[in-house]
């Protein structure tokens, strides 16, 4: 069984990685510019922000909930750090860790919404969506929260640490990120609680897992990778734009599902969510390129992710029957 599932999972990636690559040689052969350095750099720049958020979706997705507060989140913890640091006084590194334990309590809050209050995930996360957006206008007092007198802010994302040019250290923070959760997704009780949960919430409950403190955890996890995005965010932009945010949740969503992340839970690969991520990347990127309108990008990202959704039930269905 466990040979079955590998081979599957080995399948789907070089599935989605032959898309990855078919939507580059497209781009690149329908506009010779797409392919040069500068755009590869901005591509994967726009990646960073987008790929982080999925990751934390693929957690949420795999364990059979779901998160529509993770863009919000992200821009409630950057303003909260743009806040303790220009208005309360803290050193720029208790800020960005009081922003991460915004993260963790939003997460929290969600998580024991949907365990404890029985909230579906679906209203649990969309009510803390809604709070966060309007906590951060709130907060902000709906103007930009600039990292005024702190020049070092700005480098952690848009910093060139290694000195090649157009490479910058978001990319470095990018790649830590996505080893530590394909650490924590495969070598963990997290990572295999998180699977078993959504395979089978019951069983995973009557063979002793507490369910509803992994639950909990996992929408912290969650919460985490949203603080994570907002400290990438808020630095390349040099300040925490209260009114960013909404949108961003459906791109990380899209991201893990189109990398082979179920929605009916109990599947999901780091790996895949990342070319998922590169996917809606590229593809927006090509489409610009192309001259394509911003409103005919969404329809387009939202076709391939209803596209993704229909084969992943189409993978289950034939799963049953094997």
């Amino acid at each position: 069984m466990k040979v079955q599932l590998k081979n599957r999972v080995g399948t789907q990636k070089l599935i989605i990685l032959a898309t990855l690559l078919a939507l580059f040689v497209f781009f690149s052969l329908m506009r010779p510019n797409f392919a040069s350095y500068l755009n590869l750099m901005t591509i994967a720049l726009s990646t960073c922000v987008n790929g982080i958020l999925a990751l934390g979706a693929t957690f949420v997705i795999t364990s059979g909930g779901i998160d529509l507060s993770l863009g919000t989140t992200m821009t409630f913890c950057s303003v909260m750090s743009g806040v303790s640091f220009v208005s309360w006084g803290f050193p720029i590194w208790l800020a960005i860790i009081f922003g991460f334990a915004v993260g963790a309590v939003c997460g929290a809050i969600s998580g024991f919404a949907i365990t404890k209050m029985k909230l579906p995930p679906f209203i649990a996360t969309m009510a803390m969506q809604m709070m966060t957006k309007g906590l951060s206008l709130v907060v902000s007092g709906i103007k930009p929260v600039y990292f005024t007198g702190s020049e070092n802010y700005k480098r952690i994302a848009m910093g060139n640490f290694l000195g090649i040019e157009g490479f910058y250290n978001a990319f470095i923070l990018f790649i830590v990120i996505i080893v530590v959760a394909h650490l924590t997704y495969s070598k963990t009780l997290l990572g295999r609680y998180t699977t078993a949960i959504g395979s089978n919430q019951e069983a995973a409950r009557l063979s002793g897992i507490k369910t509803d403190k992994w639950k909990i955890l996992i929408y912290v996890v969650s919460g985490l990778f949203s603080a994570a995005a907002g400290l990438v965010m808020s630095s390349r932009l040099g300040s925490a734009q209260p009114q960013l945010g909404a949108g961003y949740e459906l791109e990380a969503i899209a991201a893990a599902v189109i990398g082979g992340t179920s929605m009916s839970g109990g599947e999901g690969t780091i790996v895949g969510t990342v070319i998922g991520a590169f996917i809606i990347s590229v593809l927006t990127n090509g489409l610009r390129t192309m001259a394509v309108s911003t409103e005919w990008q969404t329809v387009v990202t939202g076709f391939v992710l209803a596209l993704a959704v229909y084969f992943d039930k189409l993978r289950r269905e034939r799963r049953e029957r094997a």
